[in-house]
């Protein structure tokens, strides 16, 4: 709704940007989402028309081709683009994770080699940091690098990459233990490699095979794969940022730009299931009135508005703390919590009020049930955000006494 989730503020730039897309998502992607869900089957005209407004370059600086806009535009236009569908969102997400982490810790010939195509589109990206073994506990990471002269040699498998298919640069962190004595911190003796590969499934380059699309609930459209490295050589010049030992705090940069785009995520979702619940809740009529008439229902109503405006404030405000230069894993982590809950919470009341005609896959807010939980789990679980947000909390606050 036009009056809900507005950002003060934005340059005439940024207004004209958000219009474009928001005008995309009505015309291109609203109307065709729940048939491409329920089929499972890759948006490729969709992700052609966001190539053709030059979204994959959104954040990429002007220098390399891209528009140069910030991490605060990247954010609303996620927040619209979910709104049509969730699963686009998540294909644009982890290519800019992957550009900004080589914007922000790439060696001068990484960034130009890689940054004007993916600029372009012709160079998709993704991330990989989870293992089947691992969860939250990323300093368990079992994949390895190890030194072979100029190369390195990686082996090891990962788990849930958004795009592993369709992607051709995949940013891996593994463990590498090259340089870094017994004992050492294990989050110290962590490297990003960026592999690149052929789009598609098997094997994508010689050791390394992606063996194919993992059976999702939601968030369809989109591939999500393993990973698995046997043998896979690599030439020390695809060392992120060419040093190792680097690779989980550059990864811990680039999940705050991640943690923001889900907390956009989920303020799209929402935004779109008020829409689907005050209209319908207009439609239908019980004892003789509409039920928005009725004061249980503009109770929910009043309720998922407000929860709306709320996430979506958080989201403004750790996308401009990011943009700002300062550190935002408190505000990134606090939007990312609020956001998603109040997703699962908003859907979950316009569920209810399509009543048993949102249990149909005719109706939207099925699609949207199911896609909701993705953003609890995403980029960090809910007892992460909060783990993360009590230890800065004490840092903020600590006691002197």
């Amino acid at each position: 709704m036009s009056r809900l989730a507005q950002t003060h503020g934005l340059t005439d730039v940024q207004r004209e940007i958000l219009s474009t897309v928001r005008d995309f998502v009505d015309k291109e992607i609203i109307p065709v989402a729940t048939e491409l869900e329920h089929r499972d089957e890759y948006p490729q005209d969709i992700v052609d028309g966001l190539r053709e407004l030059g979204l994959f370059g959104l954040m990429i600086p002007e220098e390399y081709g891209g528009l140069g806009e910030s991490l605060l535009t990247y954010a609303l236009c996620v927040e619209e683009i979910a709104r049509g569908w969730m699963s686009v969102s998540g294909i644009i997400n982890t290519h800019f994770i992957v550009a900004y982490m080589l914007k922000q810790h790439g060696t001068q010939e990484q960034k130009d080699h890689f940054l004007p195509r993916m600029a372009a589109g012709d160079v998709r990206g993704a991330f990989s940091m989870s293992e089947p073994a691992l969860g939250s506990d990323v300093s368990a990471i079992s994949s390895k690098a190890v030194r072979d002269g100029e190369e390195y040699v990686l082996n090891g498998q990962k788990m849930w990459l958004t795009n592993g298919g369709t992607s051709s640069l995949v940013a891996v962190l593994v463990r590498s233990d090259e340089g870094h004595p017994e004992g050492t911190a294990p989050h110290k003796s962590m490297t990003t490699f960026l592999v690149e590969k052929e789009p598609g499934f098997g094997e994508v380059r010689p050791g390394l095979t992606i063996p194919g699309k993992i059976d999702k609930m939601g968030y369809k459209g989109v591939d999500t794969t393993e990973l698995v490295m046997d043998g896979l050589r690599l030439p020390a010049n695809r060392v992120l940022g060419g040093v190792t030992g680097r690779g989980f705090y550059q990864m811990m940069d680039g999940v705050e730009v991640g943690r923001v785009n889900v907390a956009a995520r989920g303020c799209g979702v929402a935004q779109r299931a008020f829409e689907l619940g005050v209209r319908y809740a207009q439609q239908r009529h019980t004892f003789g009135k509409q039920i928005a008439r009725h004061q249980a229902i503009q109770f929910k109503l009043a309720e998922m508005a407000t929860k709306v405006e709320a996430a979506h404030a958080m989201m403004v405000n750790a996308a401009r703390k990011k943009d700002s230069g300062e550190r935002n894993d408190l505000e990134a982590g606090m939007a990312k919590y609020l956001a998603s809950e109040y997703c699962k919470e908003v859907v979950e009341d316009a569920f209810r009020i399509h009543g048993g005609y949102g249990f149909s896959k005719e109706y939207e807010i099925e699609r949207l049930y199911r896609e909701a939980p993705m953003l609890l789990i995403g980029e960090g679980t809910a007892e992460i955000q909060k783990m993360i947000i009590g230890r800065r909390l004490l840092e903020e606050y600590r006691f002197q006494g």
